[in-house]
């Protein structure tokens, strides 16, 4: 399984017309972040996803990449 948040977070951005710093500036967070999570250098800290997710009205999973319902086995 594949996560592509920072692909995700990139497409969401570009949607709304935003660049990286409006987005920083948004969350709060360095440009360079933004940068990171985008280039998949890095990722967003667990307590940024509800606000991510929130901002661009997706559900966290969604932003994370999970299309489907995944089940555990028991």
């Amino acid at each position: 399984m594949e996560i592509t948040i920072g692909e995700n977070i990139r497409r969401l951005r570009l949607e709304r017309k935003m660049t990286q710093e409006q987005l920083a500036e948004i969350l709060n967070v360095t440009n360079a972040a933004v940068s990171k999570w985008e280039r998949g250098d890095s990722l967003p800290d667990i307590t940024m996803l509800i606000p991510i997710a929130d901002y661009f009205g997706v559900s966290v999973d969604s932003l994370m990449g999970y299309e489907g319902h995944y089940m555990l086995e028991e």
